[in-house]
């Protein structure tokens, strides 16, 4: 087994991944989705993956009362219509998050959604939440076998529909409940997202604000939902203004926060890139790391014993991971590392913090949450 893991980690970094880098990435991603839903239909093949995956008792953790096989997921972003659950099963991930859905269809911003930064291993993403509409969605997951997410819990996230129409609060409002409760009924959902961060969207990031988040928290609370609730939470606001939305956050039905999402300021950030000014969006991957990290720490230590944090952001390693657990996450989730160093990342990184954990004498995951901030 390790031979074959280091012959695909090869393969992958001196042969196809070269070959996919000389595509255009937004060409690269269809293509990554459409052999993903071909893979998962071939008998044999379909199983593959499961040599990149690696999982171990002390991996197991459970998060607001949902058991997880490991910590370690994929973000919002990378499977937007949710058609890819048992492929990554298959690679490893403890969990997925799925979108972001949005209530209206929409085909996204013009064309090219991505940029590639390889020296900073990061992507300009300007996608602007193109979605095929939650009806669509929510039919597509009401026929997984609920078996398949057994261990392998399924995150929804929702944002509000791109478009003129929900601009105004009231409409945007409705436009997130719509879809909650229609992703709330549904046994494979084990979690639901709600992203207000967005920042490639029309209208911009409304629900980033404290009064309009307490208006639209109080709609959800309204609806009763069953599912734990995480917010998706944006992290370029100055320290006191996101602290302010999280202390709005901890008045409601909320399990948790997501840190975080897209970083907008490219000037906070070092890049080993150049990036012209023309190319649109907003980075991911590397450069959100030290940021997030932060915010997840800040968080922990205010809110603890009243929010679940989700790490996000800049993860390519499990020493990545395994610092955003010791910061206060409970769990953590990726997208652009998988990009960079390839499928066999996930169970590196679940290998890695097995490798971490008995170094530091834990016995679990969740006994480490938290524990650098704790020093």
């Amino acid at each position: 087994m390790h031979i074959v893991r280091r012959a695909t980690e090869w393969g992958y970094r001196h042969v196809a991944k070269p070959i996919m880098f000389r595509r255009k990435p937004d060409a690269v991603h269809h293509g990554l989705i459409r052999a993903a839903k071909q893979v998962q239909l071939i008998p044999g093949v379909r199983s593959l993956p499961k040599l990149w995956s690696y999982q171990h008792d002390m991996l197991q953790t459970e998060v607001a009362g949902i058991a997880f096989r490991n910590p370690v997921g994929l973000s919002a972003g990378f499977d937007k219509t949710i058609e890819t659950p048992p492929l990554m099963k298959n690679v490893g991930f403890g969990w997925m998050t799925g979108g972001s859905v949005t209530l209206g269809a929409y085909e996204g911003n013009d064309k090219p959604w991505f940029h590639r930064l390889p020296n900073s291993k990061s992507l300009v993403v300007n996608a602007g939440l193109p979605s095929e509409g939650t009806s669509v969605v929510t039919g597509r997951v009401r026929v997984y076998p609920r078996h398949l997410f057994t261990g392998f819990p399924l995150n929804v996230s929702v944002a509000k529909t791109n478009s003129q129409e929900s601009v105004g609060d009231e409409a945007g409002v409705k436009d997130y409940c719509e879809s909650l409760a229609a992703f709330d009924t549904l046994s494979q959902v084990a979690m639901l997202e709600i992203n207000i961060s967005c920042p490639n969207t029309f209208g911009g990031e409304p629900f980033t604000t404290s009064a309009r988040l307490e208006k639209l928290l109080k709609a959800v609370d309204r609806l009763a939902l069953t599912k734990p609730v995480f917010i998706k939470m944006p992290i370029n606001l100055p320290f006191d203004e996101f602290d302010a939305l999280v202390a709005v956050i901890v008045r409601h039905h909320v399990t948790g926060v997501t840190i975080g999402n897209l970083m907008k300021d490219r000037k906070k950030v070092k890049l080993q890139d150049t990036l012209p000014d023309e190319v649109k969006g907003n980075l991911s991957g590397r450069p959100t790391k030290d940021l997030t990290t932060e915010l997840v720490r800040r968080t922990y230590k205010v809110h603890k014993d009243k929010l679940v944090i989700i790490g996000v952001g800049g993860i390519m390693s499990a020493e990545d991971a395994y610092e955003k657990i010791q910061a206060g996450a409970s769990l953590v989730a990726l997208i652009t590392g998988l990009i960079y160093e390839g499928p066999q990342l996930v169970g590196d990184i679940n290998r890695g913090l097995v490798r971490f954990l008995k170094r530091d004498g834990f016995a679990s995951i969740a006994e480490a949450v938290g524990t650098e901030t704790q020093k």
